[in-house]
């Protein structure tokens, strides 16, 4: 009947990575949450905590201080033991992540994208696992959430009885939604990064340059980042910075 879909298996033997940077996201946002926890308890009582010294545990004590009731600097010194653990935690499980990213090849590969530090590339490899799934950068995009609409429900029409394609202008209807929300952070944290930095700093004011919405530009960045990275990864070759800024001119 033609019903059933191509399904990827894993056979690169990523699964260790893959758990690892489960945990490590799963530890990580904990500690977030904690956090999180830590300020609200001072701003419900009116007290600001900006910035992050309300965490050092050499402020601690004059920080407690600030909360009259017993039972709220009791909740505190919960709060706080609870960050130091998963603080500890946090460390662990990304040196255990990471010592495992380094054992594959395509952690050197990766790496040598300037805006993808250890940990973007653990993520990326744990979640692509190798890029031969993908034919081109058309299948790619798509898997982590950067890949562009075009379609519509009203693409075809009825004529004379039969269906056929309407002639009009291609237009965009944002991205797709059925994606990887962790390959999609990790791009689009990376193309934050290299708005500031060479060699995506330059490809980045070029988009500016010539117009395009800033919203736009750094779709665009991360889209190329995403591309570039794939390219090196299939290759096996060094990311080469002038490639790229001969692409802008």
């Amino acid at each position: 009947m033609g019903r059933l879909k191509l399904v990827y298996h894993e056979r690169q033997g990523m699964q260790v990575l893959k758990e690892l940077v489960h945990n490590y996201d799963a530890v990580t946002s904990d500690r977030v949450r904690v956090m999180n926890r830590v300020k609200a308890l001072y701003r419900g009582r009116g007290i600001p905590c900006a910035g992050p010294d309300v965490y050092y545990k050499r402020n601690r004590s004059v920080w407690l201080k600030k909360l009259v009731e017993v039972g709220q600097r009791q909740r505190a010194e919960f709060f706080y033991q609870q960050l130091d653990h998963l603080s500890g935690l946090c460390r662990e499980s990304r040196r255990a992540m990471l010592a495992e990213a380094q054992r594959h090849a395509a952690y050197k590969i990766i790496r040598q994208v300037s805006v993808l530090g250890p940990v973007r590339t653990a993520q990326i490899m744990a979640a692509a696992v190798t890029p031969h799934r993908f034919r081109t950068k058309r299948q790619f995009l798509p898997s982590i959430g950067l890949g562009v609409i075009t379609r519509t429900s009203s693409d075809y029409e009825l004529v004379r009885g039969r269906m056929q394609r309407r002639q009009k202008v291609v237009g965009t209807r944002g991205l797709n939604q059925n994606y990887s929300h962790r390959l999609k952070y990790v791009f689009k944290s990376a193309a934050i990064d290299g708005m500031r930095r060479e060699p995506f700093r330059h490809y980045y004011a070029q988009l500016k340059d010539k117009g395009m919405r800033l919203e736009m530009a750094r779709l665009t960045l991360a889209r190329k980042i995403a591309a570039v990275t794939l390219a090196i990864w299939k290759r096996g070759k060094g990311f080469d910075a002038l490639k790229l800024k001969a692409a802008t001119r």
